[in-house]
């Protein structure tokens, strides 16, 4: 009899570890992946297609927006914007076929402020859980809506943010918070929201004493954070303008601070075998933009770790806006100009070094085995992870492309400047 049951538990355990597999297979619920570590959740994924073959469906894609769909149950959430600013949508379309299943004109604006050209209104991703869809549009407007009626649950258009260039952070959901940045030319912050109704948990502005002396221009960020485990603590990695801050996620206080340069950081943190891995965004020398730089830091101190925590710093073609990806140890950096470098993740050590055609802001993501790489024109490498550099494929959309490809079961959903595209 003890033997029966303890059958009846072990088949109900695997049950339920095998739905979670796959179930992570099948969604897709923040900027580069649910793990947010641009590693895709599947066991294979689509090698070869063109703008004609191995489509599954095509639609259109109201107004104009570089953020990357996620997926929950089936559903694909996209934002997007009118052009200029006026006008700022979700909309939900099935995953199986394509079709539109919900429209909303979310937030709405008389005078938006000015946008870089290359940016749009809507870059920032959404995120999703099993219950509610999150969408942010800088200081535009911020909302929650429900997954299945497509009610709005509630929303926030009071968290003003002088972005100069557009709104570019994507939220990220940790436990019962929302978490957004709001990081412009005038007092750069961070929020912790209650997700269920909006509400402010905490706010951290960035140090005035620090930010302040700077010119405006400097002060700006568009990154996108990350929480960690850092022995019993839950750290929010930011990597701001000028300098990246560890937040206690629970109550935004400063846990530890790391300087390294100026401006328009955009690359997402990393964590991988107790490093975290920051982006400077662009140094100045002289007033003009030099360089960036990749730096790993040892997490676990406390106040400025500057000079006593960095691990190892990178400075040759580290890439700007698109995110690195680490596979079995090595950082595989894809520079907006083309150049893939492959480093050490734990000295920064470089193993190799390869030009790729075009220009990238879409971020590498890894797939089935292989590393996906899509240029702003659509033109998609794929690479074999490893000691050199080997091209497993190449395929072109020949489409608009600057949002990250979103891989759910055995196919992948990309988002282009004008369509929403299923490929197998």
């Amino acid at each position: 009899m003890m033997t029966k049951k303890i059958n009846f538990t072990a088949i109900v355990f695997l049950f339920f570890v095998l739905a979670a597999c796959q179930n992570k297979q099948q969604n897709w619920t923040h900027f580069r992946g649910s793990d947010m570590d641009g590693h895709a959740n599947v066991e294979t994924a689509p090698l070869n297609w063109s703008d004609t073959e191995n489509i599954v469906w095509k639609v259109p894609v109201k107004g104009l927006g570089w953020s990357s769909p996620v997926v929950y149950d089936g559903r694909i959430w996209v934002t997007s914007a009118e052009k200029e600013g006026h006008e700022f949508y979700l909309f939900c379309f099935d995953l199986e076929t394509g079709k539109l299943l919900n429209e909303q004109t979310i937030f709405t604006a008389e005078d938006p402020q000015r946008i870089h050209g290359t940016n749009s209104y809507a870059t920032p991703t959404p995120c999703v859980d099993e219950d509610h869809i999150y969408v942010h549009y800088g200081s535009f407007g911020t909302a929650c809506a429900d997954t299945k009626s497509f009610e709005v649950i509630w929303k926030r258009d009071d968290l003003p943010c002088k972005h100069m260039q557009g709104p570019a952070s994507s939220p990220i959901i940790y436990k019962d918070k929302l978490i957004v940045h709001l990081e412009g030319t005038e007092d750069p912050y961070v929020l912790a929201l209650d997700k269920n109704t909006g509400e402010t948990i905490w706010k951290s502005i960035r140090p005035k004493e620090i930010y302040d002396p700077l010119e405006p221009v400097y002060r700006k960020s568009y990154q996108t954070p990350i929480v960690i485990t850092v022995g019993d603590r839950d750290l929010l990695i930011s990597n701001s303008a000028y300098m990246c801050f560890a937040h206690d996620v629970t109550t935004g206080e400063v846990v530890w601070s790391f300087k390294y340069g100026y401006d328009s950081t955009v690359s997402q943190p990393l964590f991988y075998n107790g490093l975290v891995f920051v982006n400077s965004g662009w140094i100045f020398l002289d007033g003009v933009p030099y360089f960036t730089r990749q730096f790993a830091i040892d997490p676990t101190g406390e106040g400025d770790v500057t000079e006593t925590h960095q691990v190892w710093m990178y400075e040759n073609e580290v890439p700007q806006i698109p995110t690195p990806v680490i596979v079995d140890g090595k950082m595989y950096m894809v520079h907006d100009r083309g150049m893939v470098t492959c480093l050490d993740a734990m000295t920064g050590n470089v193993i190799w070094k390869e030009k790729l055609k075009g220009n990238f802001n879409s971020s590498p993501i890894y797939a089935g085995g292989n590393i996906y790489c899509i240029n702003v024109k659509g033109f998609c490498t794929i690479i074999k992870p490893g000691d050199s550099f080997e091209k497993v494929a190449e395929n072109d959309i020949s489409e608009t492309v600057k949002a990250v490809p979103v891989f759910v079961g055995d196919k992948m959903l990309l988002r282009s400047e004008k369509n929403l595209i299923l490929i197998q």
